[in-house]
């Protein structure tokens, strides 16, 4: 008999409040999704770099913090996790060790058999295991989906050179980022913009360079859930930075 943590829905790990701690999360492949996941596993991280990241969307799972972008489809079926063959870019990588980890983790990932997800759902730990017997540990930290409660709306947004200043109640003399939003069609091709405007908010993500001009795609999230009170000068909308899609120097 399965214990009755693992029957808790993913969509009700909000509602602890009346707990006394969060409950463990269900190791499924909507588990999976709602977090990612960042290498803790000593032989597997280099010292003063930033850890591997899993990202498991949809069917496929996707790797960051390497020298190239790289995922592999994924089957998830019980406490069994199956990859399919990795593919990734072919950047070269002037960080040797980097590569060499690079090239250590396509080539283990498709050994991959099995996994179980334990801890909290505030702070949930991945184990991995492979066909070699080794294992990965994993420390899981909340999908801005997860956070914000929803898939989002995928916008474009192009960040001019330079800020501007601009009124803000708490910040005297700021300076704010310019934007305009951009269309494009299913294709992929430019279909027009829209007019340029000051930003007062912030884009999670992305730290802007002055004289550099940017094409941003990026997630855009309720800041608030619908029908929750919030102040009148409260931001509308969370931005989480998905990819640079251009970049130019305009100095």
């Amino acid at each position: 008999m399965k214990p009755l943590a693992l029957l808790i829905p993913l969509a009700a790990w909000t509602l602890s409040a009346c707990s006394t701690a969060p409950a463990t999360p269900a190791a499924n492949a909507d588990t999976l999704q709602a977090y990612t996941w960042n290498m803790q596993t000593p032989a597997w991280r280099l010292p003063g770099q930033a850890p591997l990241q899993l990202h498991f969307d949809g069917q496929r799972l996707a790797l960051a913090q390497l020298c190239n972008q790289a995922s592999a489809p994924y089957q998830a079926e019980g406490d069994r996790l199956q990859l399919g063959a990795p593919m990734a870019t072919l950047r070269a990588c002037p960080d040797a060790a980097l590569m060499q980890l690079e090239q250590r983790v396509l080539a283990q990932l498709p050994q991959l058999r099995s996994y179980a997800i334990t801890g909290t759902a505030s702070a949930p730990q991945l184990q991995l295991t492979f066909a070699d017997g080794s294992q990965w540990q994993l420390g899981g930290q909340p999908t801005p989906a997860t956070r914000f409660g929803g898939p989002g709306e995928r916008i474009f947004l192009e960040v001019a050179a330079q800020t501007v200043a601009c009124n803000h109640p708490l910040m005297p003399q700021a300076q704010c980022l310019r934007v305009r939003e951009l269309h494009y069609n299913a294709q992929g091709l430019r279909q027009g913009s829209g007019e340029w405007q000051v930003f007062y908010g912030s884009i999670e993500g992305y730290q802007h360079q002055a004289g550099v001009r940017n094409v941003l795609r990026l997630q855009r999230y309720p800041a608030q859930a619908a029908g929750t009170p919030q102040p009148a000068d409260a931001p509308r909308y969370a931005y989480v930075l998905d990819l640079v899609v251009e970049s130019a120097n305009e100095r």
